[in-house]
């Protein structure tokens, strides 16, 4: 295990001489907004690392340049967490990246499947998950937890170049880049304080509920994040919609609210959410922010949606594809409504494989019919276009 900058520099020279390098967290976030960064694996074609990141005078400058290094491939598997905690630390995201969680689903795995399922499906290996939910800070690590946290980039070599491989041969390489470029966004990471009521069910009616819950949010994002607290800590959801049904003005009332723990209001957080409720409620009526369109599907657009619901369901049995990765149930709505809707399934390579489809099913120019147990997709002629219009 490395313990020391000198052997974690060595290592990261080593791996710079290869194509790719596996790479996977062990972290805990139970007890805090930031995520604490316990223990880093790394392996390259012919070596891999544990890095005990808690060891005394280690800097990870190294492995923060090997992530920014071009030319090796980071190859994680559902990445987001991951990425995440190297930006949060290094102040940079790696690149270039390949998930293998969003590869598998364009490539048959199915929706979002683990990586033991992964590892199984394709290196017929089984990983011992007992030591996931373990206390990665607590030291000695066990063989176990070793052997555990080794497997998560030893598999994850072959994993990647079956898939890899995989999409190669079915040139759907440059789908796989377009999710990379989502995932390698700062954008993907840097959520404004301002924008944290995006997190937030909309349960409100009127402009100033609709102030208030942004303040709240904001306010609960900003004091999560410099206390290192989950924000749940701070309050809840739930509390924050009692609390723009029911805006409390002094301390007693704070004591009142169902949704709020026993003694918030003696807490070092009631003041605070006093004055940000009181500066919503004083807002000058011009400044109130406008309610977010209540989006609902025209009328007349539920049967297109279900006939679009079976078409995806027909291209991702053909293709090997998981529907999520093409459309939701809400881009197919918004299809339904509209032919140029601002939705993923219309863009890009969804487009090629699904969106044109989709365009003509709405507007005559395609068919579904059902024979033997299988449903067809029917291209229709200029006079089978004019009786179905009739």
């Amino acid at each position: 295990m490395i313990t020391t900058t000198a052997e974690l520099a060595e290592a990261c020279r080593t791996i710079a001489d290869h194509p790719y390098v596996t790479v996977d967290t062990e972290f805990l976030r139970e007890s805090t907004f930031w995520p604490e960064l316990c223990l880093l694996q790394l392996a390259c074609p012919s070596d891999a690392y544990i890095v005990d990141v808690l060891a005394k005078g280690i800097e990870l400058t190294p492995f923060f340049e090997l992530m920014a290094n071009h030319g090796v491939v980071k190859v994680f598997h559902a990445a987001r967490q991951d990425i995440e905690i190297i930006y949060n630390l290094g102040g940079l995201i790696p690149h270039p990246v390949f998930d293998t969680q969003v590869a598998a689903m364009v490539c048959g795995y199915g929706d979002s499947i683990s990586y033991d399922q992964l590892v199984f499906r394709i290196a017929n290996q089984h990983i011992d998950k007992s030591s996931r939910f373990t206390d990665w800070k607590r030291r000695p690590l066990t063989e176990k937890q070793l052997d555990y946290a080794l497997a998560d980039v030893t598999h994850l070599r072959q994993v990647y170049q079956s898939i890899k491989a995989n999409l190669e041969e079915q040139g759907r390489t440059h789908w796989v880049a377009e999710e990379m470029e989502i995932l390698t966004s700062r954008e993907t990471y840097d959520l404004p304080p301002g924008d944290a009521w995006q997190r937030l069910k909309l349960r409100v009616r009127k402009p100033r509920e609709f102030a208030l819950l942004q303040k709240l949010a904001e306010w609960r994002e900003q004091t999560a994040r410099s206390s290192n607290v989950p924000r749940g800590r701070v309050i809840k959801d739930e509390a924050i919609y009692e609390i723009c049904g029911h805006p409390p003005k002094t301390m007693n009332d704070l004591a009142e609210l169902r949704g709020l723990s026993r003694g918030f209001d003696r807490n070092r957080y009631g003041n605070d959410l006093l004055a940000v409720v009181k500066a919503a409620m004083e807002m000058p009526k011009q400044d109130l922010p406008s309610l977010p369109p209540q989006r609902q599907a025209p009328e007349g657009t539920g049967a297109a949606t279900e006939m679009l619901k079976v078409l995806l369901k027909v291209i991702v049995e053909q293709h090997g594809v998981a529907a999520k990765v093409i459309a939701t149930v809400d881009d197919l709505e918004r299809i339904a409504a509209d032919d140029e809707a601002d939705v993923p399934a219309l863009k890009g390579w969804r487009r090629e494989l699904f969106g044109e489809m989709a365009l003509k099913l709405k507007n005559g120019g395609l068919a579904l019919g059902y024979n033997r147990k299988a449903v067809m997709i029917i291209e229709l002629g200029d006079d089978q276009k004019r009786q179905a219009a009739e």
